[in-house]
């Protein structure tokens, strides 16, 4: 991996919300596979997100459904006057 590769400007919790905005059924082991870290670091970050009112879980049989709130403001100081839902708009077809 050269150096260009070894930074992102999205954290992996980033790539989570994003994963479950554009898929709101998506699986564990799914959304892992998409953004490149184990399915435990995967649950560890939805509980995250899910503990800061970013999203919610409704389990539906066997399966779970995210909700994402686009209306959370991001955490960082410099960020933290802007929505999610922003940048859900950007990257996914989900309106803020």
């Amino acid at each position: 991996m050269g150096p260009e590769e070894t930074w992102t400007f999205l954290s992996n919790h980033g790539h989570v919300l994003l994963a479950v905005a554009t898929d709101p059924d998506r699986r564990v082991r799914d959304i892992a596979a998409e953004v490149g870290i184990t399915t435990r670091a995967t649950v560890t970050i939805l509980n995250d997100l899910e503990d800061a009112g970013y999203l919610r879980r409704t389990r539906i049989g066997r399966r779970t459904h995210y909700t994402v709130d686009p209306r959370r403001h991001f955490r960082h100081q410099l960020t933290a006057d802007h929505e999610i839902g922003e940048l859900l708009a950007i990257f996914t077809s989900a309106a803020p």
